[in-house]
């Protein structure tokens, strides 16, 4: 487990991380979410002891890490793979002698490397390229060796700092799917830093917003994507809202394997005719979510609100943005 608590980082006397609040728990996929110049990188680098941080303690599975002397750090590093965006692999070696190379450097037997190698290449899929050069991959192969070189020395975390961003959609699903695969098979804890939706909605299981060094919002992605808070919209980059002056404007959302029934039995128990203002579903982290925007007659407001409250639908109301209700 990571607990990170009251965190500060300046450089140059200009404080990038103001008292960060935040809990990693063992086997988690978890998104440290926000656009550039956030603070999320910075924030991944303190995790790993690459980076100092003047005040706050971070823990990791008990130890904290600002206490480590440098041969303690090394050590204590052996169990943070890193993923970094432009893959940092060595173009004049084989995808072989990549991934071996944290464990030369560690002194492993050369049975051992090739043993743990031709594991790690099953793995990614990259079995047939063992051998092959940098120069003759596709980038998603490329990102996959990275990962292949970060589970070499056996580590409890993965710290993945933008992994998709040079990738194209598909190729950048396809690296989703084998960190998944990872996290389950292998139990590793995974921190990805990004600022993509699909990342966000499609691997991490619990994420937190950064914003101006701060944490603006932090929970289950089920949760967060439910409510919508403004901190997420703004990372959406979504239009400005055209809310009807007559009526009461509701924006309902509900996870669709639970929703069966309910837009109907709603619309039933409604006196009047209401008006359905725009309408989606998105999927994230295997589920989908449907998103309903309406407008009803102000009389049928407490109708309204008495059976989403019952059926434990999230909504907000619309034409008062700060009444957001959870049940």
């Amino acid at each position: 487990m990571i607990e990170i608590k009251d965190l500060t980082k300046s450089y140059n006397g200009v404080e990038v991380l103001k008292g960060i609040n935040l809990t990693v728990k063992k086997k988690d996929i978890y998104g440290l979410v926000g656009l550039s110049g956030a603070g999320k990188s910075t924030l991944l680098r303190c995790i790993n002891g690459l980076e100092h941080f003047e005040s706050g303690s971070i823990m990791v599975d008990g130890v904290e890490i600002k206490s480590l002397d440098e041969e303690r750090m090394r050590v204590f590093r052996k169990k943070m793979g890193m993923i970094f965006q432009q893959f940092s692999i060595l173009s004049k070696k084989t995808v072989f002698s990549n991934i071996a190379l944290p464990m030369e450097c560690w002194g492993y037997s050369k049975h051992m490397i090739k043993e743990r190698v031709e594991y790690l290449a099953a793995l990614v899929n990259l079995q047939d390229k063992i051998y092959a050069r940098p120069n003759t991959l596709s980038g998603g192969q490329k990102q996959r060796v990275a990962i292949a070189r970060a589970l070499a020395l056996e580590p409890e975390y993965i710290l993945s700092d933008e992994a998709t961003s040079a990738l194209d959609p598909n190729t950048a699903n396809s690296v989703i799917e084998l960190l998944q695969d990872i996290n389950k098979k292998l139990g590793i804890t995974i921190i990805a830093v990004t600022h993509e939706m699909r990342v966000v909605q499609n691997l991490c299981n619990n994420i937190s917003i950064l914003a101006n060094g701060t944490i603006a919002e932090s929970g289950s992605v089920d949760n967060i994507f439910l409510k919508k808070p403004e901190s997420l919209k703004n990372l959406m980059g979504e239009d400005e809202l055209h809310i009807p002056t007559d009526g009461v404007t509701l924006n309902i959302s509900f996870l669709k394997e639970d929703s069966k029934g309910i837009v109907t039995n709603f619309v039933k128990s409604l006196s009047h005719d209401m008006n359905i203002l725009s309408g989606n579903i998105s999927q994230y982290n295997q589920r989908k979510k449907g998103n309903l925007m309406i407008c009803i007659d102000n009389r049928d407001f407490l109708t309204a609100t008495e059976f989403l409250n019952k059926h434990g639908v999230v909504y907000t109301r619309l034409d008062r943005l700060e009444e957001n209700y959870e049940f």
